[in-house]
């Protein structure tokens, strides 16, 4: 167990980046009360622990039953995030929220996605713990995973719950502008996670 969490823990912190979904969390969930973002914190970190725990047991097998590929897997991944960061980068889902004044649709709810997935358990998050799982020789280094996944996940949601004062701190301003920045950088991370995807299944051809 402890020479697994180390390593898990640098592995799936680099992949899931706790910090740097923090104003991404502030972007998405601009305009809403502290109770619903609360919530889509809450939910978001609770569907993020289920898809990561799930994809660690059993992941290999389900992809492949499906008869999915790693690569296929990021590409589509990649494909949903850029979606998302064209409605940020035009302002659309934050008009949205402000006609509603608080009060979003069901739709909007960005707690399953992109925040569970693509963003905290993304493509490359689901595969390093395919891969840490795999590399664990018995149950007791699959436990050092499991505590790294935990742990990790608990600080996503306590920088999501930090996310009020950030979001004082810029103001309206700096929050439109945040979002439209990051909808830029969420458009390079979904091509990026596309180019992976291509030049993994080239590679396996």
């Amino acid at each position: 167990m402890f020479e697994m969490f180390p390593t898990a823990f640098a592995t799936l912190f680099v992949m899931v980046d706790p910090i740097g979904l923090t104003p991404m969390f502030a972007a998405l969930t601009a305009g809403m009360a502290a109770r619903q973002r609360l919530f889509i914190a809450i939910r978001a970190v609770a569907v993020a622990a289920f898809l990561m725990v799930l994809f660690g047991l059993v992941g290999d097998w389900l992809l492949a039953t499906l008869g999915i590929s790693l690569p296929a897997f990021r590409i589509a991944g990649g494909l949903m995030l850029f979606l998302v960061a064209v409605e940020m980068l035009f302002q659309k889902r934050t008009e949205r929220r402000e006609a509603e004044a608080g009060k979003a649709a069901a739709e909007d709810d960005p707690s399953v996605f992109p925040l569970a997935t693509p963003l905290i358990a993304g493509p490359g998050a689901l595969a390093a713990m395919l891969l840490l799982t795999a590399e664990a020789s018995d149950m007791v280094g699959q436990v050092g995973v499991f505590a790294a996944v935990a742990t990790v996940l608990a600080m996503c949601l306590a920088a999501f719950v930090l996310t009020a004062p950030i979001e004082r701190l810029l103001g309206d301003t700096g929050i439109r502008v945040l979002t439209r920045v990051f909808g830029m950088l969420l458009g390079a991370l979904a091509v990026q996670f596309i180019l992976d995807g291509l030049i993994a299944f080239w590679g396996a051809l």
